[in-house]
């Protein structure tokens, strides 16, 4: 476990030292939001294999969007109210609600995946379902800037345009999903996204023993 309110930009790198794969969790709030950003920009920039969960993936996103695509300022709308590149924004139908008791965008949505991607080897299909929990969502004006630069969106929801599934092209295993795969895996029958994860890990650290044995 790492405590992201631990992690800064000058400790960053010696915080994931021997670390084979980075799994950023659910979560609200702003608390630890820059610690989870730093870490996975150096699981980005090394190839550490790396799983970013709702928040987690929105995290992943903003980290992009402020090192990749220079929106230095980048952030989600849940942090800060105003500012001038919102990666993540909240949800249209979302937007007039006040009272927020049980608002969120929750239950099982369909999601279709796009072929040759990390998304569809996982899966094996084009379609599938999965359960949400969340409020804010990734901001679609920033999309075409973030495939030009290599993170793709993988897997959209067919009815609302929703982003669902990021990836890295160009890693070993960067994936960041705006659903909760937790919701439907258990000891006996793993959800396949946490499978394909720790397989990732499991290789990355295979080969750092290689490369360090030769």
């Amino acid at each position: 476990w790492l405590s992201s309110e631990d992690v800064t930009p000058d400790n960053a790198s010696k915080q994931l030292e021997g670390v084979d794969g980075l799994l950023v969790a659910p979560g609200f709030g702003e608390r630890g939001i820059e610690g989870k950003i730093e870490a996975i920009r150096i699981a980005r920039e090394e190839g550490i294999p790396f799983f970013g969960i709702c928040l987690g993936m929105q995290c992943a996103s903003i980290e992009f969007a402020r090192n990749v695509l220079g929106h230095k300022d980048a952030n989600s709308k849940e942090m800060v109210e105003k500012l001038k590149h919102p990666i993540i924004d909240i949800m249209e139908d979302q937007k007039n609600i006040t009272e927020m008791g049980g608002t969120m965008r929750l239950g099982a949505y369909d999601c279709q995946i796009k072929k040759g991607t990390k998304a569809y080897n996982v899966y094996g299909q084009a379609k599938i379902q999965e359960r949400h929990r969340h409020r804010y969502e990734f901001n679609d004006a920033y999309l075409k800037d973030f495939e030009d630069n290599g993170m793709i969106a993988s897997g959209r929801n067919p009815k609302t345009n929703l982003v669902e599934i990021i990836e890295l092209k160009d890693h070993r295993w960067f994936v960041g999903v705006q659903f909760h795969p937790e919701l439907k895996s258990t000891v006996l029958n793993p959800h396949p996204l946490f499978v394909k994860f720790v397989k990732a890990a499991l290789s990355y650290k295979k080969d750092n023993l290689s490369e360090n044995n030769n």
